[in-house]
């Protein structure tokens, strides 16, 4: 006679149903949540593929494009700007400086203020367009409509403004 135990291993080893897999029959809140792990893990494979390719992941080729943007933006401008807490992204602009990517300067006004632009080598990975997230991402909005696009932005804006609830610092910079 089988134990318990093994009656209940042999139970946790059934295969879940091809439609499960799948997403179907999951409902609306964990069939988008597993959309949302599966861009995660897209995102973090395409971060890596990217470094391996062009040096920089996915979200050191953001802070590149911004500081491209916007020439001579400070630290906790950027870190608004990406939502993050600024010492967050200090080990990211530590990286892009130390390899010439961003060049880094005291603000005249306020020296405790770091500014950021991007150096020769910078501004060559900010024009890069293919093989990156970015190419990826107006791949796909090129082949929406703009109602569509803005109605899941709306959607993702909402979750994180929902999602920040427990945290009062991120709240505050919405």
């Amino acid at each position: 006679m089988p134990t318990r135990r093994a009656a209940t291993t042999r139970q946790s080893q059934k295969t879940l149903p091809r439609a499960a897999i799948e997403g179907r029959g999951l409902g609306e809140a964990l069939e988008f949540m597993r959309v949302l792990w599966e861009l995660d893990h897209a995102l973090r494979r395409a971060s890596k593929s990217m470094d391996s390719r062009l040096g920089v992941t996915g979200p050191q080729r953001l802070v590149i494009r911004l500081v491209g943007r916007f020439p001579g933006v400070a630290a906790g401008d950027l870190a608004a700007l990406l939502h993050v807490d600024p010492s967050s992204l200090t080990g990211v602009l530590d990286r892009l400086q130390t390899r010439g990517i961003l060049k880094r300067r005291e603000d005249p006004r306020d020296r405790r203020r770091a500014l950021f632009s991007l150096t020769f080598t910078g501004r060559s990975i900010d024009r890069v367009r293919s093989n990156t997230v970015e190419a990826a991402v107006i791949r796909v909005l090129s082949t929406q409509p703009r109602s569509r696009a803005a109605a899941a932005r709306r959607i993702l804006t909402s979750l994180v403004s929902e999602l920040a609830i427990d945290d009062p610092g991120r709240r505050k910079r919405r």
